[in-house]
């Protein structure tokens, strides 16, 4: 396994690679698309319009001129979204997932928890937030250990023993130190604005129903190209997160603790009662719990092969188990 500095510089450079993978794979898909349209709506016309150059169908120039309007728009958006994902994106996510943010006052023992842990780790003390659900789960996000925030659910906080939950945090601890709540961060919402601009696009079809409108047809296409892009393609550059983020965090929580059996213990507790009901419609968020948090796999799970991005439960016990028996 790689060290802790050797996977932070791995996560950075992943980072800038997703960072151009998105736009470039999303600009490759929209240019053949489009060629494919164009080329297919010609059937049974004759050139009536030289457009730059090239002798075009009225269709055919109807569809180039649409595009040349809406593709700079969306990749005008595309930007602003990455940009707003990198600074506030976890905020969304928090909102999403129905947390509120807790002082001292509020938790003062969680808060005790989480401070001792990031003097341990060297690390500012994080935002703490509960998702007002009796289940257990919790997850980390951020862009940097300066900027980050930890989310527990109502149950982990109370179901779980002290120890338990002191390992659940100091896993979490770990992924903002290794820099995985970034390289999250990017990839989910980038998924995120590509499932929800297509489903927008498709929607502004509809309300252009006329069987010869040229520029709803390109709508239907681009729309369509978001929508493989969010839920097919973008899942399969999200295999540069890799499954071992996992067992690093479980490593070093357990270095953390020296107490390897108790978060084995809480991740046994977890996988039994995980499902967190406010990400049920959020399943691009589900890579960043500690444990699968849906009740049942979607569309975007299965087609994105969702339980790639956690190593099965009982592999991560079994891990930590050796490690203990190593301590002992």
């Amino acid at each position: 396994m790689a060290t802790i500095y050797e996977h932070i510089e791995e996560n950075k450079r992943r980072t800038v690679l997703l960072v151009l993978l998105f736009p470039f794979v999303f600009a490759l898909l929209a240019a053949l698309s489009l060629g494919l349209l164009v080329w297919f709506s010609g059937a049974g016309e004759g050139p009536s319009v030289v457009l730059y150059g090239q002798a075009l169908t009225a269709t055919q120039a109807s569809l180039v001129q649409t595009a040349i309007l809406v593709i700079p728009i969306c990749w005008v958006l595309a930007i602003a979204w990455i940009c707003f994902s990198y600074f506030s994106g976890d905020k969304w996510m928090l909102s999403s997932a129905g947390a509120i943010a807790v002082t001292r006052r509020d938790q003062p023992e969680i808060y005790r928890l989480v401070e001792n842990l990031c003097i341990t780790r060297g690390l500012p003390v994080p935002r703490i937030y509960i998702m007002d659900d009796e289940s257990l789960n919790a997850f980390a996000t951020g862009r940097d250990p300066d900027h980050a925030s930890i989310a527990l659910t109502k149950g982990i906080v109370k179901r779980l023993e002290r120890t338990e939950l002191e390992g659940v945090i100091a896993h979490e601890l770990a992924h903002v130190e290794n820099r995985d709540i970034r390289l999250m961060l990017i990839t989910v919402a980038g998924i995120s604005f590509c499932t929800l601009a297509g489903e927008w696009l498709l929607r502004s079809s509809l309300r252009r129903r006329s069987g010869k409108n040229n520029g709803g047809a390109f709508l239907v296409v681009l729309g369509l190209v978001f929508l493989v892009y969010g839920y097919l393609l973008a899942p399969l550059i999200r295999l540069a997160v890799s499954r071992q983020r996992e067992y690093q965090a479980d490593a070093t929580a357990a270095l953390t603790t020296r107490n390897p059996r108790a978060l084995a213990s809480a991740l046994q507790k977890i996988s039994g009662d995980s499902r967190v009901e406010a990400l049920d419609y959020r399943e691009s968020m589900a890579a960043m719990c500690i444990v699968n948090p849906l009740g049942k796999m979607g569309l975007f799970s299965s087609l994105s092969g969702l339980m790639a991005t956690h190593p099965p439960i009982q592999k991560r016990i079994a891990a930590l188990l050796d490690m203990d028996r190593a301590y002992h």
